[in-house]
């Protein structure tokens, strides 16, 4: 789905270099529930960014919001420079927005062919043109061979990446997408987001993808937007959002931690794995400290099982990785449930004394009260 926007309802685009996409201040409400409060973010062109978070925290609504499907509330949003939508302006509905739309249903049109489906939003250009960028697409996404036949035929990756070339056909100047590749088993669906990524680079052409598979965003997204009960939490490059992250929640939502409880003495918190540095924090101050399981260097000792020492619960082969469950000792002789992931098959025996080296920088301190306050 596809449009043009109507330049005579919205004002002149602002001279240089303006981002493909500017939101500020963005409030939206359903009744009495408030969907997104105070949302801005800014896109620049051909960049792809992410809109990551968990079922009902606003990422669809600001996506249907850009789109036009949803009138906005308050707030003001740009595209390219050009006001498309502020307080006392008149909706701009999506057919005159240059913005294409992928959904995770491809609804295409069975009645037209493949090729007629990319051409469809086209009409303008003549027949000989629209011909050549719908097969252009087809060859970039090594579909040509399909140009004649019709979606029924096609499996459901082919039927995806052909939605995707028809949004992108009219060649607009931002995409959004809405979780397109959730309907579609894992291994396909590694192979057509990365299809769909090389795609977006090679045209060049700006994306909004929601998403709430934290893989997906950081394999996709050259940044990401963490939304969390109508926020933007924390927004940054995948690598900002996974080794700096600013809020627990932000921490857990990349995956699975180690979860304990401690309390700050001389710049530091003491754990069953080994004291762990807390700046900025006050002395005294109650900490959440959040490991990742990759952060435990776990090695097998070789002495008698020791139930007074660190050692194997279970170890689990999980392909990639293998996940071992520790019970681990402090110096007190305290014990703690810890799960570490090491790479390969590396399966100590149920009961095996271990010794557990810390990497800090897979380690986050956080205030208790930071994390009661919620986002």
């Amino acid at each position: 789905m596809n449009s043009q926007l109507n330049l005579s309802t919205v004002e002149h685009p602002a001279s240089g270099q303006a981002p493909v996409l500017a939101m500020h201040n963005i409030r939206h409400a359903y009744g009495q529930h408030v969907a997104l409060e105070d949302i801005s973010l800014e896109m620049q062109p051909g960049e792809v960014v992410c809109l990551l978070g968990p079922s009902g925290c606003g990422k669809t609504t600001l996506l249907r919001i850009v789109a036009g499907l949803e009138v906005l509330q308050q707030g003001s949003m740009a595209f390219n420079g050009t006001t498309i939508s502020a307080p006392g302006m008149a909706h701009v509905p999506p057919e005159k927005r240059n913005v294409g739309l992928a959904f995770q249903d491809s609804a295409l049109f069975p009645h037209l062919t493949v090729l007629e489906n990319i051409t469809f939003g086209l009409k303008s250009l003549p027949g000989r043109e629209r011909r050549r960028r719908g097969m252009e697409l087809l060859e970039q996404l090594g579909m040509k061979q399909f140009a004649s036949t019709y979606p029924h035929t096609l499996s459901g990756g082919q039927q995806q990446r052909i939605a995707l070339a028809r949004a992108l056909a009219p060649e607009p100047q931002l995409m959004l997408l809405d979780e397109p590749f959730s309907s579609l088993d894992a291994r396909l669906r590694d192979r057509i987001r990365d299809d769909t990524l090389h795609l977006l680079k090679k045209v060049g052409a700006g994306a909004l993808l929601v998403t709430h598979d934290p893989e997906e965003a950081m394999f996709m997204a050259d940044r990401i937007a963490l939304m969390h009960e109508g926020h933007i939490l924390q927004m940054g490059t995948p690598r900002e959002l996974y080794c700096a992250p600013r809020h627990p929640f932000v921490v857990s939502f990349f995956g699975d931690v180690n979860d304990l409880e401690g309390e700050v003495k001389n710049g530091a918190v003491e754990t069953p794995v080994g004291s762990v540095t807390a700046p900025g924090l006050a002395e005294g101050c109650r900490v959440q400290v959040m490991i990742r399981p990759e952060a435990l260097n776990v090695t097998e000792l070789d002495e008698p099982a020791l139930h007074r020492r660190s050692h194997i619960i279970m170890a689990k082969l999980l392909g990639r990785t293998s996940l071992l469950h520790i019970c681990a000792h402090d110096t007190q002789g305290h014990e703690s449930h810890l799960h570490a992931r090491m790479p390969g098959v590396f399966l100590p025996a149920e009961g095996q004394p271990v010794s557990i080296q810390l990497d800090p920088s897979q380690v986050f301190v956080f205030p208790l009260n930071l994390v009661a306050a919620g986002a």
